[in-house]
């Protein structure tokens, strides 16, 4: 039975080859045109995961400000400041905590014999390569016995050694951090950070060492991970943060937290959104595809409305005329969905990448969006096309096997 409507599906497409193919070519446009924006949602998606690996997997980080609620004797708008008894504190009462490092950030001009550029120091631990994911290329981070010996090592980030280097060795080579001499122990790789610096252009000296260049008691911030819940991690920093400085605890301004998990989170939600916006968008599209379908075939109910009515004389069934005019319908959405995820693969390899990172970011192109068709992104596509193929052939299928044998038999 099935072989048959195939073949009478086959078969009315031949003896009206033009319409057949117009109507085709509509419905490849329109799958195309699916499959192609949720490419691109998910090489977004993709190209800012890529500037989030610097983050880690359970990255909390706070941050000094000023309180907003008055607490106590204490007015509103008093500057909160973060200590090195601050580490203390938070490694006693927050014990899901596993790693910690302070940070002290200053800008420095670093030089390498006649080259110089101003680029930020950050003052670490040994730590903080594993809370932020560092991925050393040449040489080895400091460990932990150069966070408390002041012994003055540096590891510079990618783009600092190009400029300062030119593509020479740079390990075991001293610079000059604000006329202070630093030796270079390791060259991280390249790497896209989401952040509000390039993490590129840092230099990372032990914060035993950071003393020499500023004040290293008040600290520009504090990094940790941990392991468990990520809100209950934060709700316990803020409450050990805000007993030893004395403000509420609902004050959010008295210290920046930042929470890696709850910002993927919010990120994953928003790109979400944003493909489930270009798959509706394609949707639309395809929508068109499939009303030209649903004319073509009411017309072809019409002029076979005759045929329809001996077909019923012969003692045909209502559902046999529905599923002859269904099978026709979705063989054209068939031949058009395959045309179209050809034709979306053509585009999708000619065009390559689109432009994402690398416009803020030099030597960022993995950061670019990639129009990359995966797996899933055919499959929510196969779906959207059958369901665009059911909706616009059963309408037409319903009129034909509604037909009265009588009356169509009369058609002229």
């Amino acid at each position: 039975m099935l072989g048959d409507l195939g073949s009478q599906a086959f078969n009315a497409l031949k003896h009206n080859r033009r319409r057949s193919m117009l109507t085709m070519l509509g419905m490849a446009w329109g799958i195309a045109t699916v499959v192609l924006l949720l490419a691109y949602g998910a090489g977004f998606q993709n190209a800012l995961m890529i500037a989030f690996r610097t983050f880690g997997g359970n990255l909390v980080a706070i941050f000094p400000g000023h309180t907003s609620l008055q607490a106590g004797g204490t007015k509103a708008g008093t500057q909160v400041r973060l200590t090195r008894d601050d580490l203390d504190y938070l490694r006693a009462e927050c014990p899901m905590l596993t790693r910690i490092s302070p940070e002290v950030d200053k800008q420095s001009l670093v030089a390498f014999g006649t080259r110089s550029g101003s680029y930020g120091i950050h003052g670490v631990y040994s730590s903080y390569e594993k809370i932020r994911a560092l991925e050393v290329g040449e040489g080895t981070f400091f460990g932990e016995l150069e966070d408390f010996t002041h012994t003055r090592v540096a590891v510079i980030g990618a783009t600092v050694k190009k400029k300062l280097f030119s593509g020479q060795n740079a390990l075991d080579e001293n610079i000059r951090i604000d006329g202070i001499s630093y030796k270079i122990i390791a060259v991280l790789q390249h790497t896209i950070s989401n952040g509000d610096e390039d993490m590129n252009s840092l230099v990372y000296v032990p914060y035993s060492a950071m003393g020499d260049l500023k004040n290293s008691y008040y600290l520009d911030g504090i990094m940790m991970d941990y392991e468990g819940d990520h809100s209950k991690t934060v709700e316990a920093v803020r409450n050990s943060m805000a007993f030893h400085h004395n403000y509420d605890p609902k004050d959010k301004r008295a210290i920046y937290v930042f929470d890696a998990v709850k910002d993927l989170a919010d990120l994953n939600v928003i790109t979400v959104g944003i493909k489930v916006l270009l798959g509706f968008i394609g949707l639309l599209t395809l929508g068109i595809g499939g009303v030209g379908l649903m004319n073509i075939m009411l017309v072809s109910v019409t002029q076979r409305t005759r045929e329809i009515g001996i077909e019923k004389a012969l003692g045909a069934h209502r559902w046999h005329i529905l599923f002859q005019f269904l099978a026709e319908a979705l063989v054209i959405t068939a031949l058009g969905g395959l045309l179209g995820v050809v034709l979306a693969y053509l585009v999708s390899w000619s065009v390559g990448s689109l432009t994402l990172w690398s416009a803020f970011i030099e030597d960022a192109s993995e950061g670019d969006i990639h129009l990359y068709i995966d797996s899933a992104t055919l499959l929510w596509s196969t779906i959207i096309l059958s369901f665009v193929g059911i909706v616009s052939g059963m309408l037409p299928a319903i009129k034909a096997a509604m037909l009265d044998p009588i009356e169509a038999l009369r058609y002229e």
